[in-house]
């Protein structure tokens, strides 16, 4: 089955994510040197992109 030609994504289209993964925050958070190894995942500040 062939996928529909608008619902394909285009390479130059692609906006930038407003919202992080969780994985991604704590590496954003690390290099800010807000977040130390071992503390809980839960609960943690509100962070922009890069």
């Amino acid at each position: 089955m062939s996928l529909h030609p608008s619902l394909k994504s285009r390479a130059g289209v692609q906006k930038k994510r407003s919202v992080l993964k969780r994985h991604e925050r704590i590496d954003l958070l690390k290099k800010k040197g807000y977040y130390k190894e071992g503390q809980r995942v839960w609960g943690l500040p509100k962070t922009k992109p890069e």
